[in-house]
């Protein structure tokens, strides 16, 4: 599965390679930079990024809101301002042409990863039948906070979920647990729905693990976890089973 791609609309060349940088630790593919609203259009074209991260002070007459108004009529496309202006003139010209998230120069690695992700989810959660692949479907892994860090977590290695309250207990492969602050229906809307799958109010499993099911639990790598009765005929579904004999 291909990763999502970042552009990268940015003149000062310094800053570029951070983001670049940054981009790249937390798992993007990236293109550009372009400096200018010539060579954003141009790299539009041609690299056809899934988002673009956009500088609003940009080399030439045209700057980032003229980008922006390009992006909104032409190419539908999600983008977030990167910007040193946090004035309220050029807060209220943000506003006019929509971006799906506005970040203040200087800003952390965790501020970035989190306005990409929510940016991209929210627009292709609003753009149905527009064929752009989910932020979770673009790749096999995910990165969850833990403690002060993202952590990777791949497909591979995630065999369950644990709802807790407010917070989900990843289980994984390696015996190791994650807990991460989310509801566990908000935690799978980011994974792929044909492989995890919801069975019970409080769990989730990985498919590619489930050794058997019973009439009301099934077995993991050894763990026994519950199956809700309303959840039981979905995951039969799901698994090609026909019948519940």
């Amino acid at each position: 599965m291909a990763e999502l791609k970042i552009g990268i609309v940015e003149d000062e060349l310094v800053i570029a390679r951070t983001i670049a940088g940054t981009l790249e630790e937390l798992g993007y593919t990236h293109c550009g930079p372009a400096i200018s609203y010539t060579e954003a259009l141009e790299m539009l074209d041609a690299d056809k990024p899934d988002l673009l991260l956009l500088d609003i002070q940009l080399a030439g007459r045209k700057d980032g809101f003229d980008v922006a108004e390009q992006l909104n009529e032409t190419y539908k496309l999600p983008f977030i301002f990167l910007t040193a202006n946090s004035d309220f003139e050029t807060i209220d010209r943000a506003k006019k042409v929509k971006p799906h998230a506005y970040i203040v120069k200087p800003f952390t690695k965790e501020e970035l990863y989190a306005a990409i992700e929510i940016a991209f989810h929210n627009f292709t959660g609003n753009q149905a039948g527009s064929g752009k692949p989910a932020a979770s479907a673009a790749r096999n892994y995910i990165f969850v906070k833990d403690g002060y860090a993202f952590r990777k977590v791949f497909f591979d290695e995630l065999l369950y979920m644990e709802s807790e309250a407010n917070y989900v207990l990843l289980h994984l492969t390696s015996q190791k647990k994650v807990m991460i602050r989310s509801t566990i229906s908000d935690f799978m809307e980011q994974l792929e729905p044909a492989r995890f799958i919801r069975i019970h109010r409080s769990f989730a499993v990985n498919a590619h693990f489930i050794d058997d099911i019973f009439p009301n639990e099934l077995s993991i790598q050894g763990e026994k976890l519950p199956i809700g009765k309303s959840y039981r005929e979905e995951l039969l579904r799901a698994l090609g089973i026909r019948g519940d004999n």
